[in-house]
């Protein structure tokens, strides 16, 4: 009764015409965000930031057009994969298996329809999941303390960034970077400067939206100019849009496989959708009687890796709205913009915010329709949006990015400092150190401090009471595991030579 009352409100919230109006404007750009090769859903949500801001708009409208954008990236990133083989963004990699060869065998639309049904069915009944699975952790989140706290954001450090990385090694630089950078400014217990060489600026610390823009739209930038916008011309012409109703029907229990193993990765703290796409692409192609046609444009090939990184993207947020840990790069940047509307994620968001959550879960189910909708009939249009010119782009990119960031501060300090991070980010790309690491210790690393001074204050200075509890030891056997499982992992996770 509880839940059909909560829902109730956040539908009151979802269906006035303001919210609904971001929705359907977030799946639109996201969509097509997530169509551009390289762009993704982390440096879409980056990139809209500075905007959502300017615009005035409230807490629950800023969430709301956020997650549009990064569940509308998710659907995008499948339509560079089918036509360019070129992924939209990484979950997107094991689509483009099964649906380059589709589309090579002159079924490009069957590939785009199916591979959006594939998506909506992933991502709705991920939401839903959300719905029921949510409350139940935020009960859970009660039983924490300073020492499991600490452990958790150990665990988020390592294992966050790990599979996207070719280097342990340099995620783990990656997230000492974070955690210095997160050190800059005033002590909170002792109020001595720390890391500020004396700027009066940076005596409040960096703010993680100019790091996070930075880092992933400014790097961005620079990536587009020195590729001088290559790969960015579609080669395959779509013929007339048809449903393919027989592949849906066939794909049905793939759809449903996909999503259930998308979901629960997408919980794990830093394996979200890359991980949930390629082990809902593995266990499809050992389960399916035609698993040795995988490869050569088999339909289930597309549905299983759309429904699992779409079903991967809801279920990040679970751990991001009860724990305030992030389960992806994407929900990771958008912590940081629940953080800069002070709204802290957590058990208590469900009792002190209700508002925000439901209205959050009631526009998801309605831009999941939306982008299904949109997805079908609205694909060409979609599709015209990989021969964008990168001259044209690059300056919209730019002008949201820096006119967004001075809006919010005024301050010109905030722009140069914006420009090192995206120098930054373009140099850690370059050299292949994830950045997401990187925002994750910004954005955590003072709560992890804070959570292991309280621990030693508690204890005495007794470093054992950080393995005090049973929760506390299970996530640090966690924590080691998934900082050494991606050494056995990444692997697997390669894109296999494309078949000529």
């Amino acid at each position: 009764m509880d839940l059909l009352a909560n829902l109730s409100q956040g539908f009151a919230v979802a269906l006035t015409w303001s919210t609904l109006l971001l929705a359907v404007s977030g799946c639109f750009a996201g969509t097509i965000i997530g169509s551009l090769p390289g762009l993704g859903p982390s440096n879409g949500v980056a990139i809209l930031i500075p905007l959502a801001f300017s615009l005035g708009l409230d807490a629950t409208e800023v969430l709301v057009l956020m997650t549009s954008v990064y569940y509308g990236a998710m659907y995008g990133g499948r339509i560079s994969s089918i036509l360019l083989n070129i992924p939209g963004d990484e979950p997107a990699l094991m689509t483009t298996l099964d649906g380059y060869p589709m589309a090579k065998q002159g079924r490009a639309a069957d590939a785009l329809v199916l591979s959006g049904v594939s998506s909506f069915v992933g991502a709705f009944l991920a939401t839903i999941g959300l719905m029921l699975l949510a409350p139940l952790l935020a009960n859970v989140a009660y039983l924490f303390g300073p020492s499991e706290y600490f452990a958790l954001y150990l665990l988020a450090f390592c294992t966050l960034g790990g599979l996207a990385s070719k280097n342990q090694i340099k995620a783990a630089l990656a997230s000492a970077v974070g955690l210095g950078i997160a050190m800059i400014g005033l002590d909170n217990q002792t109020g001595l400067p720390r890391l500020t060489f004396g700027e009066l600026a940076l005596m409040d610390g960096v703010d993680f939206l100019v790091a996070i823009v930075g880092l992933f739209a400014v790097s961005e930038i620079f990536i587009f100019i020195e590729s001088h916008g290559k790969n960015t011309a579609i080669g395959i012409k779509l013929d007339k849009i048809t449903i393919p109703v027989k592949d849906i029907v066939n794909s049905g229990v793939t759809m449903l496989r996909g999503t259930l193993i998308g979901f629960f990765a997408g919980i794990l703290p830093g394996a979200g959708a890359s991980l949930g796409s390629f082990l809902a692409y593995m266990g499809e192609k050992s389960l399916a009687k035609d698993g040795n046609t995988f490869g050569t444009g088999n339909p289930k090939g597309v549905a299983a890796p759309e429904a699992g990184n779409n079903a991967a993207a809801g279920g990040a947020l679970v751990p991001m709205l009860t724990l305030g840990v992030p389960g992806s790069g994407t929900t990771a940047v958008l912590l940081a913009v629940l953080l800069t509307l002070n709204i802290t994620p957590g058990p208590l968001l469900f009792e002190e915010r209700p508002e925000v959550v439901w209205g959050l879960i009631a526009s998801l189910l309605i831009a999941n329709v939306v982008l299904l909708i949109m997805n079908v009939p609205l694909v060409r249009l979609f599709v015209k949006v990989l021969s964008v010119p990168p001259h044209v782009l690059l300056p919209g990119i730019a002008m949201v990015a820096f006119g967004g960031i001075y809006s919010l501060s005024g301050s010109s300090h905030d722009l140069v400092l914006m420009i090192v991070f995206g120098l930054v980010g373009y140099f850690c790309r370059k050299l292949g150190v994830p950045t997401v690491p990187i925002i994750l210790g910004i954005l955590l690393g003072n709560n992890m401090e804070d959570n292991l001074r309280r621990a030693m204050i508690i204890s005495g200075g007794d470093w054992t009471y950080l393995f005090s509890s049973g929760i506390a030891i299970g996530l640090w056997v966690a924590a080691i595991g998934g900082f050494v499982a991606p050494l056995f992992l990444r692997n697997l996770l390669k894109k296999p030579k494309p078949k000529i």
